[in-house]
């Protein structure tokens, strides 16, 4: 079974819990890109965003991917391998930091490799530590699209409008979209070369370093300047707040309360303003000049 089929298998529908945000409609004049976070924004995160669990859901979920992709368990306590996964993942940030990086990521397919060899489970192919990072990832952290999906994207393409991604992520992030939605990332009109992954960099949000890339790219593969994108996200302070000083028009998707992330009284988003405030994907597209 394919990690798609197999994402689809372990997944539920949700709805997203609304907010008592008042929407900021602003209609926005020569946009040419729309980027997205994905975790809260494009899609529903059952625990509020990537990487996010409590312990006691984490240990049990450790236990039944292990059941899952038939790695030798009884020896293994699930509290134990829960601890030593997030043991790794901080080991691996504390390198990232000794580099110089303020905000580091891991690669989640080297972090499971480790741990899993460190409890005894050696020979371990990568298609084994693959299927454990998602058995694992679809229990902590149950995912759906967020409504309005497909219309919202299509409506997007429709207006000529390059759409790319932004986001904190993993390997198996691109492929919530066809487990889900039933569309890979290029049916729903994304441009490949627009999407900018954590996982990728070993760097995270909010480091303007993934925005400062796709505005690179965006500007190096299509002609498109920083003030002609809107940045679309659920966090003020890793999506909007580095957006704009890269130069990116920002709207402030406040559609679910698990995602939602005002960040009230932090100091670093104190002088943010995102140009729009939406509740519904829906009310993008009519925003923007065809």
């Amino acid at each position: 079974m394919s990690l798609i089929q197999r994402i689809g298998e372990l997944s539920q529908p949700l709805e997203p819990i609304a907010t008592d945000v008042t929407e900021k409609l602003s209609p926005l004049n020569d946009i040419r890109a729309v980027l997205f976070d994905v975790y809260g924004t494009l899609i529903i995160s059952g625990s509020g965003d990537i990487g996010i669990s409590m312990a006691q859901d984490s240990a049990s979920a450790f236990a039944a991917a292990l059941k899952a992709v038939e790695l030798s368990a009884e020896s293994i306590d699930p509290q134990q391998g829960f601890a030593r996964l997030h043991e790794a993942i901080q080991r691996h940030h504390a390198v990232r930091r000794t580099a110089g990086i303020e905000y580091p990521e891991v690669e989640i397919r080297d972090v499971w490799a480790e741990v899993l060899t460190a409890m005894g489970l050696t020979q371990l192919s990568p298609d084994t530590v693959e299927a454990m990072a998602v058995e694992y990832e679809c229990r902590v952290n149950p995912t759906w699209p967020m409504p309005d999906l497909l219309s919202t994207l299509t409506a997007l393409r429709e207006r000529d409008l390059t759409l790319g991604i932004v986001s904190n992520a993993q390997f198996f992030t691109p492929l919530l979209f066809e487990a889900l939605a039933d569309h890979d990332l290029v049916q729903l009109g994304f441009d490949l070369e627009q999407c900018v992954y954590s996982f990728e960099l070993l760097e995270a949000k909010p480091s303007t370093v993934l925005y400062e890339q796709a505005a690179d790219r965006l500007r190096d593969h299509r002609g498109i300047r920083p003030e002609q994108v809107l940045y679309v996200g659920n966090d003020m302070l890793n999506d909007i707040t580095p957006a704009q000083q890269v130069g990116f028009k920002t709207a402030l998707f406040a559609g679910d309360q698990r995602s939602l992330r005002l960040r009230l009284g932090d100091p670093r988003v104190v002088r943010t303003q995102p140009d729009l405030i939406v509740t519904t994907l829906a009310s993008l597209p009519p925003l923007l000049s065809p």
